[in-house]
């Protein structure tokens, strides 16, 4: 049978959140046209199909950054990292905040102060001393360097010889703006020099799904948001923190802001991305991050969706441009 409702397209995981919320609020989405999904429209074109007219100017993004050394090519797994490690990574506003739902509201400064320092910050704590006493948190980690380079918008990724294809990655590039694509800070194919790209997939393990999953059918809901946006956000922070660790593999910490808030604000050389944002989001792509990675030694599974599971794990693509910096396509 033909779908009759209605069909959204988000190019990246942000628009995608921006029309669920829509959807949920009963509202019109944002810039989005109602399309039929009836068999005679017109497929929606994808961004990082040259074909679909992706290939703008190159950036001017500077070729000549200086290659880091890897310690290794190909992968590692890292197991049982201890939680104390971590939560220095941890983004409070973000827990506090977005997660946990602590709203400044009405409240004057030393209100809101005294609310997060009564209330957020004790939870924190507690939760912190009750992960490491049951194990409830088992923060994994598996990354690598490959050997790569640019080919037009599409990453290469060579073989450890650095001489055979192994796979690659193709990415959209802006239309106007700086005209950039994620491949621009890397080493163009043919230049004589082979860059290295890095990966990562961390995860908190699958046993804290199970645990937010049971505090929420037994009704425990505050415990279970608590739980829940911890696990969220201690993943975001292994993510911070595993990408601190790769920067001093490569002799490129240096650079990095002398505070964790600098590191969470991305104060440091080079850039992490994620799929399914605005510079990658192909979540498909998480299938070639896949074969390199193999994460499946640290218990991460990709959905049909491409999505990660468990839910607490994060991926990223690793670049150690001098230039790079986010950008939206």
């Amino acid at each position: 049978k033909i779908y009759k409702g209605d069909v959204f397209y988000g190019k990246d995981a942000f628009e995608g959140l921006e029309i669920m919320s829509a959807l949920v609020e009963e509202r019109e989405p944002k810039g989005q046209n109602r399309t039929s999904s009836q068999s005679d429209k017109k497929p929606i074109p994808d961004p990082s199909n040259k074909q679909a007219g992706s290939s703008a100017s190159l950036s001017t993004i500077s070729r000549n950054s200086p290659i880091a050394k890897p310690p290794f090519w190909g992968r590692r797994v890292i197991k049982n990292i201890p939680i104390h490690q971590i939560t220095p990574f941890l983004n409070e506003v973000a827990l506090f905040r977005s997660q946990w739902g602590f709203r400044k509201g009405t409240l004057d400064d030393a209100e809101f102060a005294k609310l997060i320092e009564e209330q957020a910050r004790p939870t924190l704590r507690r939760l912190e001393q009750e992960a490491t006493l049951n194990n409830v948190l088992q923060p994994s980690v598996v990354y690598g360097y490959f050997p790569a380079a640019a080919d037009g918008d599409d990453l290469v990724i060579f073989q450890d010889d650095q001489h055979s294809e192994r796979t690659r990655f193709r990415f959209p590039r802006q239309q106007g703006k700086q005209n950039l694509c994620l491949s621009d800070y890397f080493r163009i194919l043919g230049s004589g020099e082979i860059d290295v790209v890095s990966f990562h997939i961390v995860t908190m393990g699958e046993k804290i799904s199970q645990y937010t999953q049971k505090l929420f059918e037994t009704d425990e809901y505050q415990n279970y948001l608590y739980w829940h946006g911890f696990g969220v956000e201690m993943a975001e922070a292994l993510a911070e923190y595993w990408h601190k660790q790769i920067r001093q593999e490569l002799n490129i910490d240096n650079n990095d802001g002398p505070t964790t808030r600098d590191l969470i604000s991305g104060r440091y050389q080079g850039a992490r991305f994620s799929f399914g944002y605005p510079a990658c989001p192909r979540l498909e792509d998480q299938k070639i991050l896949f074969q390199l990675l193999q994460p499946d030694d640290i218990g991460v599974k990709l959905s049909e969706e491409f999505q990660l599971h468990p839910e607490q794990s994060t991926s990223a693509i690793i670049t150690t441009h001098s230039e790079a910096a986010y950008f939206t396509i």
